[in-house]
């Protein structure tokens, strides 16, 4: 390859068929969360902020049931539920593909999180929170979904895709770091670069790690 994307200098134009990433409204949205209270409030947020709620589930089996049930487009479910967890459950929902989740918990322990990022949740969100803290993640979780099925498009082998996913984070990093990008933006940059230059995601984000030193 003769050129990186580091010669294009500024993030590229974005072309207007593409979906857009920002914030998010209109979205139909699956509450799972067994404190009625926090639910309540939940529901009164989001609808407040142009939302539908979908479904509202007291444990994570009922979630993955209402899920399927209702294809909705994003689920925010809390980490600790009775019956099946709430890790279990997004991990049940990824995996049939039906929509990303965005997980409550009152817990910012370390290995929580690494099991929720491995089963699939896109982003989380800590008790006590604000609308300030629920909206922005859930558009990081619309994005970071976007990204997934992005990505499993266009590559079909599991562990290629895991390695891709690896590489096209790093790559985001840099970009982030280095264009002052935000993280779907970072991605847009990759995706449009692999498209204009007719390269994988993956072969961009390689030249784009070999191309921008890290931030000392």
């Amino acid at each position: 390859m003769s050129e990186t994307p580091q010669d294009q200098g500024a993030a590229p134009d974005t072309d207007p068929a593409e979906p857009q990433a920002g914030p998010e409204t209109g979205l139909r949205i699956l509450l799972a969360e067994d404190e009625a209270l926090i639910r309540m409030d939940l529901a009164e947020m989001l609808t407040e902020a142009g939302h539908v709620i979908v479904g509202q589930a007291a444990d994570g089996e009922q979630a993955v049931a209402l899920a399927q049930e209702t294809s909705p487009d994003l689920v925010v479910m809390d980490i600790k539920m009775p019956g099946m967890d709430g890790i279990s459950a997004a991990e049940q929902i990824g995996k049939e593909g039906i929509a990303p989740v965005v997980m409550l918990t009152a817990f910012s322990d370390k290995n929580l999180v690494e099991r929720a990022r491995d089963a699939g949740v896109m982003s989380y969100v800590v008790k006590p929170f604000s609308s300030a803290d629920v909206l922005p993640a859930i558009d990081i979780g619309r994005a970071r979904w976007a990204e997934r099925k992005a990505l499993e498009s266009e590559v079909a082998d599991l562990g290629e895709r895991f390695e891709t996913r690896k590489q096209v984070d790093r790559a985001k990093g840099l970009l982030m770091t280095q264009l002052k990008l935000s993280e779907a933006d970072a991605f847009r940059w990759i995706q449009k670069a692999a498209m204009d230059r007719r390269l994988s995601m993956r072969e961009v984000a390689d030249a784009v790690i070999s191309g921008m030193p890290a931030k000392k």
